[in-house]
């Protein structure tokens, strides 16, 4: 996920002010137990703003599963049991482990992340759940490196804003797509109050700024969610071929 330590960190305030003393120590005890795992090299490939690992427990608000209704935004993407996905800037794994639930053990779930502390971070997530579906992957900065003509569905939540040239970010993710697959943008709406960054800091993206970055890529507007309180979400996909007689 990337972030620069200079900057306060766009995914820590995906909570609402006013954290709730629980999750507050929820938080609290996260950031304690990433604190103390073995100091690890961070990725040196040029990114935007490296999101701090020992924040991740800020992530993981216990009001997000009603306000990011991931269950809706994974039936927009067509995502079943036996699906291959990608989540990309996965952080600990709050959307990997939902993927892995719903394609089963029939299917796939890479989550991706250009940080190896995350990375490490959902394994044992993951060990923790049970999970034998989930493949974390490391990525680079506008290239998550994932398998070409693959994935049924990418998914890229809060991360838009960090991504350098987005423009070649969308392309690599269109050549991981299986025909028919869809790639889903979810990102908060300029200039609306809520979770998320302030409206005022300048790091939200528009939904038409979105969009022009899918056309430049090559890729088309397939359908817009209006089901989500705070953001947007976009599903992209790849044009089909032209039929000739």
């Amino acid at each position: 996920m990337p972030f620069q330590a200079a900057h306060v960190p766009f995914r820590r305030r995906l909570t609402r002010r006013g954290l709730p003393l629980a999750l507050a120590l929820a938080a609290l005890a996260v950031a304690t137990t990433l604190a103390a795992q073995p100091a690890q090299r961070a990725d040196t490939s040029p990114h935007g703003r490296l999101f701090p690992p020992q924040d991740l427990g800020l992530l993981e608000a216990p009001d997000r599963e009603m306000w990011q209704k991931p269950a809706q935004i994974m039936d927009a993407l067509r995502i079943a049991p036996g699906s291959v996905v990608a989540d990309i800037g996965a952080g600990a794994g709050w959307f990997t482990i939902r993927l892995a639930r719903r394609v089963g053990p029939g299917g796939l779930v890479y989550a991706q992340d250009v940080q190896r502390q995350m990375l490490e971070a959902i394994r044992r997530r993951v060990a923790k759940e049970g999970l034998q579906n989930v493949e974390p992957r490391l990525g680079r900065a506008n290239d998550p490196g994932l398998p070409t003509g693959r994935l049924d569905a990418v998914l890229v939540v809060d991360v838009y804003p960090e991504i350098e040239d987005r423009i070649t970010f969308l392309r690599n993710l269109a050549r991981a797509l299986r025909p028919g697959g869809r790639i889903g943008v979810v990102n908060f709406r300029p200039g609306q109050s809520g979770p998320g960054p302030s409206p005022g800091e300048g790091v939200r993206v528009a939904a038409d700024v979105v969009e022009a970055d899918a056309k430049a890529a090559g890729l088309q507007v397939a359908a817009r969610g209006t089901f989500l309180p705070y953001q947007y979400l976009l599903v992209l996909e790849r044009p089909s071929a032209p039929v000739t007689r």
